[in-house]
């Protein structure tokens, strides 16, 4: 059967998206740049369509913890912000990730700090990568540079979540959210219609309780559930690492960036190869987990690693940490909103050949 293809926003994308894939429940509250995704879900005969329920709560705070309660019920539950409501989301997520209960959040990135502005940032990776709320615990993070990507990672993200018993969360930018491309729709997915075994569904006189909390006052408990996050955490690294590489065959150095700068990075290698640069191009499609086999077997090739991010520098710690000193790695960002052009891109490059090939000729293995 031939599959639905739309010209669409990516932010009413993602919300097709949700409603194709059988999403039980979104909760939310408007923030630009991510407002399209309530609207659409409002306006889009949501229930009507699937049954899913679609509520504007009072406040971020509210909206995540709704999700806790579908999420703990069983529930495909969605939440959307834009990174002032992520930070306010923060507490509900961490105790979402110390209970084990799955969601989808996704992330529209402004620029910060602050109120700041509505432009396209990527400043929230920190926040999203590191674990931005309290405790030692790890999002699932997916980076889409594509609005069909935004597409598929919604479906990806709810499989990823109920795999692992996890919040995923899509960090997606003012860049994709709002661009228009041609997207190729999935086919409509059933709801869930049996609850997980952990679920809390309510019980027949006589049947154990399920009782689904973060809280663990005895300290030997809390360290027990500790040890099995982070052994979890080790099985998504092992499973679950996904990255695209352009060009990196003969790379004698490397863009990596990820998300929308990945898309203009791109442009940048192919003018470096114009000019005989043998670039290549990495891009990390979960963040977490980070691609860090591939970023150390590269730098065992290259002579340098250039990061792209509309940051101050924040993945770069990442690739350097992945590298541990085996070629030389930069940062060049825009911040503030601003985004990078191609060309200048290829200029902060070109400004570091000379001293990576004096300094480090490319290893080999």
């Amino acid at each position: 059967m031939k599959k639905e293809i739309r010209l669409m926003k990516g932010n009413e994308a993602m919300a097709e998206a949700a409603i194709l894939a059988g999403v039980d429940a979104y909760f939310g509250y408007p923030i630009t740049p991510q407002s399209e995704i309530i609207e659409y879900l409002m306006s889009a005969n949501t229930a009507e369509r699937t049954g899913m329920q679609v509520l504007q709560a009072e406040s971020e705070i509210a909206a995540i913890n709704m999700v806790y309660g579908a999420a703990g019920c069983g529930k495909r539950a969605l939440t959307s912000s834009s990174s002032p409501g992520i930070s306010l989301k923060m507490e509900g997520i961490s105790y979402m990730a110390g209970a084990e209960l799955p969601c989808v959040i996704v992330n529209v990135v402004r620029a910060g700090p602050g109120l700041a502005t509505i432009q396209p940032s990527q400043s929230d990776y920190f926040q999203a990568v590191k674990g931005g709320g309290h405790g030692d615990y790890k999002l699932i993070v997916l980076a889409p540079s594509t609005v069909q990507e935004s597409v598929d990672f919604i479906r990806l993200a709810f499989d990823l979540a109920f795999k692992y018993r996890n919040p995923v969360m899509i960090l997606s930018d003012g860049i994709i959210g709002q661009m228009m491309e041609k997207v190729e729709l999935f086919d409509q997915q059933p709801r869930l219609s049996e609850a997980p075994e952990w679920a809390t569904t309510g019980k027949k006189p006589g049947e154990k309780s399920t009782v689904i909390t973060s809280l663990h006052l005895e300290s030997e408990d809390m360290e027990q559930v500790n040890l099995r996050l982070q052994a979890k955490y080790r099985e998504v690294e092992k499973h679950e690492v996904r990255f695209e590489s352009y060009r990196c065959e003969d790379a004698e150095v490397l863009f990596v960036a990820f998300g929308s700068s990945a898309r203009i990075a791109r442009k940048a290698m192919d003018l470096a190869r114009a000019k005989g640069i043998r670039a290549g191009l990495l891009r990390p499609i979960t963040l977490f987990p980070f691609p860090v086999e591939e970023v150390r077997r590269l730098a065992g090739q290259v002579s340098g690693m250039l990061t792209v991010e509309m940051n101050a520098g924040q993945m770069v710690e990442d690739v350097r940490l992945a590298v541990n000193g085996r070629t030389p790695v930069e940062h060049f960002g825009r911040f503030g909103g601003m985004i990078p052009g191609p060309d200048e891109i290829l200029v902060a490059l070109e400004a570091r050949l000379e001293e990576w090939y004096k300094e480090q000729p490319a290893q080999t293995e």
